[in-house]
């Protein structure tokens, strides 16, 4: 029986597990079911829930004393306490285990919906997705609604950046589209499809369910009884209910209608998680990032969509997914969990106005210069914390009412101890931040930065916590209750507490001044109180005395020489007595509840002492980062945003290093620094970049596009001076990648991503565009790139790098001011057997390569397979043979041209003397037909060989 009420009981529904779950498993019927002691709960749900199972947790709501009340008042034969279900937990909804604390990377989930036939106001031939998503770890919601193009560019950049580990979805809602984007960008989530209107609810029910957590007095919940379908016309009224980012969502009618029914459908699926009421009761809404995508002009961040995500490889790399060789992993020095978090949100997003910009460099510079050492103590400090954002989400939601929070859940001590820790834990955490945030705010004396006076002045960015953090750290002795697991309270710790003490010690007041008047009754001073076994207040009273003591003296022992007794009066004390100190014992066990919820109730400052924390230890991590480069590194210049047509956005970067290539990976001095200079007054807006195969034309791309997120980030630049009008976007296409499972050729890929920077880019974009057009034929290739280059470079006018194998490009482009032709410098020697040695110098250098000696990269491939594998690699003939075709093929090119130029001059006669003859009409017939058509064919042939 002992064993059986410490355990809590999983019921896995749809487990296909690997042997070693299988044994965890017994099962009853078709149903798996195990068990395990409550202290390794969180560790095997955490596991079972990681594998992508659903698990229903069971836990016993009714202790064995409530059992047997309920047999005698229902006559009961029941000799099992009730369990009941207090938990569906996936992977999405974990909100705890050993890995949340020390793993920083966010599971969210995400819900969707989009206008359809099922909506009204529907608009014809748009497409309006509304998303929800949420961190159950941390009670964050973002919620936002977008206007998305047909390839649903949008979505995949926001999939790109959060992943997903769960998709909520309205069944046979969404559209082909939309769900192909679901299937193709995502990394095996946990789908989740809800019926339309009655689980996945449109907006007007979700207001009204809404409700019944946010009332107007924002303490009691509406009615049950309220109704739950609503008049949304007059939802703006009752809008003060809401949370401000929900009321927003209302007052905007149209344009909050599928932002909110997204949001109804997570809600609806957090309830069946019993979820619900443990986040709403201090969640945290944010408006979702993607608001008004295409609308650069009036955003604040640069916009990053998938392409540019996954090819710079930002936040994950594209061998394993993992952050190793991202610009996140070299950027990131955070010490907290939550600056991490951070750090990846800025950098899916950096900024793009040019004050915030500023501001940000400002604080940087200040935390490298004269505040660095107070920084690195900050840091030094933070180093102890643990996730504090999620600890405080958690103890927050312990204020809920329902699932394994509710108060008819049974919590044996370890479960009681385990919360109390977490609480101690959160406290110690809080008063560190605090303290840390106090030291570090003697910076502010030495530097004017505008960002750190806002974040480390009390009242304005930082909360005034002090006082809190004082009450608390009064109320109770916090190293006495972590080691005995047990608060008790000093005076002034807890109000209800101390009216329980003040009771009890008025009664032990009493007994003590009816012990003197009795005293004085019998005439001795030695009467006394005494205690025998669990007889209290026992009058001692000398045998001399036995004559003289009243008549309602009742003997309960004796001893020699002396006589006990108890009075009426003494048991009627005693009576008050216990009431008291059963009273004071209840109150001492729900103190800690009490302790919490009143905690709780700042949960707006806690969480505002965390995001400072977080900023500073970001900001800290990017002034550290510049160490890490490699060569000099220096603060950017940003210029001003240019709005009109009429000024040239420029970027010009002196010695421009590599942000995320260091000596250690690439052997000390082997990355060559390059000046590159896009833009601006004297300078084209284009880079046309030629060069042979390996020589650095991606990399010189990548650089580029790299630096300009970190200058906008605020962050310092691998260059000796770097030069920036801000960019709103940067548009990637770069590498050979498919998705053939979802039916898109290399090709298909190359030219979607294409048409959607050609549709989106804008004045202030930039563009970097990587060998475009070599997924298909050479003519078809070459007349893309060439359309896709004069179109960025005379219709949008923005800046760019184009690199291309295509020479005819470079032709073409000569005289084109708004074209600067470069290459990557090699020099050429010649080999064994004839063959072509190219030594690759990696200088950006002005004019065109006139060739790419891709056999040059085969025989390389030869030599490395040979010394890597051990294999012979391509063989000699082989690589001869290439060789030899190589300048068959330039030779006959070469001849080819030179007799097309020959027979120009002729075709033109001829020409010439047709048009006369028809000119003259001295004899219509006399035009030899059979000339024309010869001359069609000529024309014909010159044609396609140019």
């Amino acid at each position: 029986m002992e064993k059986e009420r410490i355990q809590s009981y999983n019921y896995l529904s749809d487990i296909t597990a690997t042997q070693g779950y299988k044994k965890m498993c017994a099962f009853q019927g078709e149903q798996p079911h195990c068990g395990f002691p409550e202290k390794n709960f969180s560790m095997q749900l955490e596991k079972l829930a990681r594998k992508g199972y659903r698990v229903l947790v069971v836990e016993q709501t009714e202790t064995p004393e409530q059992l047997e009340l309920r047999r005698k008042e229902m006559g009961s034969k029941d000799k099992v306490v009730k369990r009941e279900i207090c938990a569906i937990v996936t992977k999405g909804t974990l909100t705890d285990g050993e890995s949340l604390l020390t793993n920083p990377d966010t599971s969210y989930i995400m819900s969707i919906t989009e206008n359809c036939q099922c909506f009204e106001n529907q608009k014809e031939g748009e497409t309006i997705i509304g998303l929800c998503v949420a961190d159950v770890s941390t009670s964050k919601f973002m919620i936002g609604q977008f206007e998305d193009n047909s390839d649903r560019h949008c979505l995949c950049s926001i999939l790109s950046e959060l992943r997903p580990v769960e998709i909520i979805k309205p069944s046979k809602v969404l559209s082909p589209e939309t769900e192909r984007v679901l299937r193709n960008n995502t990394r095996n989530p946990l789908v989740n499809d809800l019926v339309p209107f009655t689980e996945f609810w449109d907006a007007e029910k979700t207001i009204g369910e809404v409700r019944k957590y946010y009332s107007l007095s924002r303490k009691l919940p509406a009615s049950a009884n309220d109704s739950i379908y609503v008049n949304f016309d007059n939802l703006v009224n009752d809008s003060l209910a809401l949370p401000d980012m929900l009321a927003e969502l209302v007052s905007a009618g149209n344009d909050g209608l599928y932002a909110l029914s997204a949001f109804g459908g997570c809600l609806f699926y957090l309830r069946q998680a019993f979820l619900d009421e443990t986040l709403l009761n201090c969640a945290k809404f944010e408006p979702l990032p993607c608001s008004d995508f295409f609308s650069t002009i009036q955003n604040s961040y640069m916009i990053l969509d998938a392409a540019a995500l996954e090819n710079l490889e930002i936040l994950e790399n594209n061998r394993n997914g993992g952050p190793s060789g991202t610009l996140f992993a070299q950027l990131d020095h955070c010490v907290t969990a939550f600056g991490k978090r951070l750090l990846k949100r800025w950098l899916a997003r950096p900024l793009y106005n040019t004050r915030s910009i500023l501001e940000r460099q400002d604080a940087i510079a200040a935390i490298k210069g004269i505040g660095l050492a107070s920084a690195l103590e900050f840091r030094k400090e933070l180093s102890r914390l643990p996730d504090m954002e999620r600890l405080l989400a958690r103890l927050f939601a312990s204020c809920g009412a329902n699932g394994r929070n509710s108060n008819r859940v049974v919590l044996y001590e370890d479960a009681a101890k385990k919360q109390l820790q977490e609480f101690i834990a959160a406290l110690r955490g809080c008063q560190l931040m605090v303290q840390a945030c106090s030291s570090l705010s003697t910076i502010l004396s030495t530097t004017e930065s505008c960002l750190l006076h806002y974040l480390l002045t009390r009242g304005k960015g930082l909360p005034d916590t002090c006082s809190l953090v004082s009450h608390f750290k009064d109320a109770f002795d916090w190293s006495e209750a972590d080691r005995s697991g047990r608060i008790i309270p000093h005076e002034g710790g807890d109000v209800e507490y101390d009216l329980a003490c003040k009771t009890v010690k008025e009664i032990e007041s009493a007994l003590t001044r009816y012990l003197k008047e009795q005293r004085k009754l019998l005439g001795d001073a030695s009467i006394n109180y005494v205690t025998v076994g669990k007889d209290l207040y026992l009058l001692e009273v000398p045998e001399s005395l036995r004559g003289v003591v009243p008549r309602d003296y009742e003997l309960q022992s004796s001893k020699k020489g002396y006589f006990r007794y108890w009075t009426p009066k003494i048991k009627e004390f005693l009576s008050e007595l216990s009431q008291a100190e059963t009273d004071k014992e209840s109150k001492l066990k729900g103190i800690l509840q009490r302790l919490i919820k009143y905690f709780s109730e700042h949960h707006s400052k806690w969480r505002q002492l965390v995001s400072v924390t977080a900023e500073l230890d970001v900001l800290i991590s990017l002034a550290i980062a510049s160490d890490y480069y490699e060569g000099p590194a220096c603060r950017p210049v940003i210029m001003e945003i240019c709005h009109s047509d009429d000024k040239l956005p420029c970027l010009s970067a002196k010695s421009l290093g590599h942000p995320i290539l260091r000596s250690d990976a690439l052997g000390k001095g082997s990355f060559v620094p390059n000046d590159v200079s896009i833009g601006g007054a004297g300078h084209a807006n284009f880079i046309l970049l030629t060069g042979p195969n390996m020589g650095g034309k991606s990399t010189l791309l990548r650089q580029v596009c790299l630096s300009v997120i970190l200058a906008q980030l605020g962050a310092d630049v691998p260059a000796e001076s770097f030069q920036l009008s801000p960019v709103d976007c940067i548009f990637v296409r770069m590498g050979a990648r498919d998705h053939i499972m979802a039916g898109q050729s290399t090709f298909l890929m190359e030219v979607s991503e294409t048409a959607s920077m050609l549709s989106s880019a804008t004045h202030n974009s930039l563009v970097a565009l990587d060998e475009l057009g070599r997924g298909t034929s050479t003519s078809d290739g070459q007349a893309i790139a060439a359309s896709v280059l004069e179109y960025l470079v005379h219709r949008i006018q923005c800046r760019g790098l184009f690199s291309t194998h295509y020479h005819r490009l470079a032709v073409e482009y000569v005289k084109d001011t708004k074209v600067s032709l470069c290459h990557m410098a090699c020099q050429i020697g010649k080999g064994v057997s004839g063959l072509e040695e190219v030594t690759f110098l990696y200088r950006l250098t002005p004019g065109s390569c006139p060739k790419s000696y891709g056999v040059n990269v085969a025989r390389l491939a030869d030599v490395r397979t040979t010394n890597i594998f051990g294999n012979p690699g391509i063989p000699a003939s082989v690589l001869q043979t290439a060789m030899a075709k190589s300048s068959e093929f330039e030779a006959g090119y070469g001849k080819r041209k030179h007799e097309s130029e020959g027979e120009l001059p002729d075709l033109i006669k001829d020409l010439l003397c047709v048009t006369e003859r028809w000119s003259c009409q001295k004899d219509f017939h006399a035009i030899n037909l059979n000339l024309l058509s010869e001359l069609q064919k000529r024309a014909g042939l010159l044609v396609l060989e140019s």
